[in-house]
């Protein structure tokens, strides 16, 4: 009596199990009949990419909406922080500064 009602427990969770299984699949599959159509869901996956940009600092992909900006030389830098920002500053002055002592 025991093994019948633990088999029958058992059973019922294999079916809940695989009845979800089943309509998740469902529901992927329309879901992705409906992004295929031209049709946007609430939270879908986006029709069209954005370009992002590299931070020369510590290297962070950013979007360019979002970042922090510099323009140095004609071209247009793209930092995640301002510390980055700010460390980029630092360091290109430090390259522009005059030599002090020997220079080889």
């Amino acid at each position: 009596m025991l093994r019948f009602i633990l088999l029958s427990i058992l059973l019922t969770i294999l079916f809940r199990a695989v009845s979800r299984l089943w309509a998740g699949v469902v529901r992927g599959m329309q879901n992705g009949n409906a992004a295929a159509g031209g049709r946007t869901g609430g939270a879908g996956v986006p029709q069209r990419g954005v370009q992002m940009v590299r931070d020369p600092v510590c290297g962070t992909f950013v979007v360019p909406g979002n970042a922090v900006a510099l323009g140095a030389g004609g071209e247009r830098l793209y930092f995640c922080s301002a510390e980055c920002r700010d460390k980029y500053r630092s360091k290109s002055e430090s390259n522009h500064a005059p030599a002090h002592g020997r220079t080889a």
